[in-house]
């Protein structure tokens, strides 16, 4: 849960820079809970399948993220965290351009980045391989495709603008996924995410230094819709 937090806490602080409650939401595999685990208000989430029943405030829609079935300018603000390095290298343009499609002001990208990010995940394959424990799908999965890059936003649209901060040391992302392997610490962490999250929050933010695991990219909307 530490580890979701480290991934959320961010992204959410910049939903809160453009809107502090009412805001249209959409996040792009969202999974059964997405952001709806430390946001409470209403959102949208899709995903191309649910693997368990999607939890409120979210409002669940089974599509694929290159091909949403929403209106141009439907939401003020679209976010795909961890979504990216799943989807095939040909087609995360044409996620990148679905989601800037449906947004109104911005859409935040949140994914592990370039190759050192892929080799701190090939060694903590190889340790859960090691300890003889089934790997999580997420993780297999990560092993599919090269880790997308800063170079995803090099030829955005005009009228769109990118600013990117770094998500997770290496060391510290390497430190927590091993550690919420084990059944006391990872009870520790969901303790102290609900328990404390403000100071949960202040504290990983001394953590979201170069060199990173994840980047989150911010795009932002420079011309307004007609």
């Amino acid at each position: 849960m530490l580890n979701r937090a480290a991934r959320y806490f961010p992204i959410l602080d910049e939903v809160r820079s453009y809107h502090d409650g009412d805001c249209r939401i959409l996040e792009i595999g969202s999974g059964p809970q997405g952001i709806g685990q430390f946001y409470r208000h209403p959102f949208v989430g899709c995903d191309v399948t649910f693997t368990s029943n999607p939890k409120a405030p979210m409002q669940p829609v089974v599509c694929s993220g290159t091909d949403l079935p929403f209106a141009d300018g439907s939401f003020d603000i679209v976010i795909a965290s961890d979504v990216m390095e799943h989807v095939a290298p040909e087609q995360r343009e044409k996620l990148v351009k679905e989601a800037l499609r449906v947004t109104q002001e911005a859409a935040i990208f949140g994914f592990p980045c370039g190759a050192p990010a892929f080799e701190i995940d090939k060694k903590l394959l190889a340790f859960y391989r090691k300890q003889k424990m089934q790997p999580p799908v997420w993780l297999e999965e990560h092993m599919l495709y090269p880790f997308p890059g800063r170079d995803l936003f090099q030829s955005l649209p005009d009228g769109w603008s990118v600013r990117s901060k770094p998500n997770e040391s290496l060391i510290f992302h390497y430190w927590v996924m091993r550690k919420e392997m084990l059944r006391p610490w990872d009870y520790a962490f969901r303790l102290a995410v609900l328990m404390m999250p403000g100071v949960v929050r202040w504290i990983l933010k001394f953590f979201n230094h170069e060199p990173s695991y994840r980047t989150i990219f911010i795009v932002t909307r420079t011309r307004r819709l007609a």
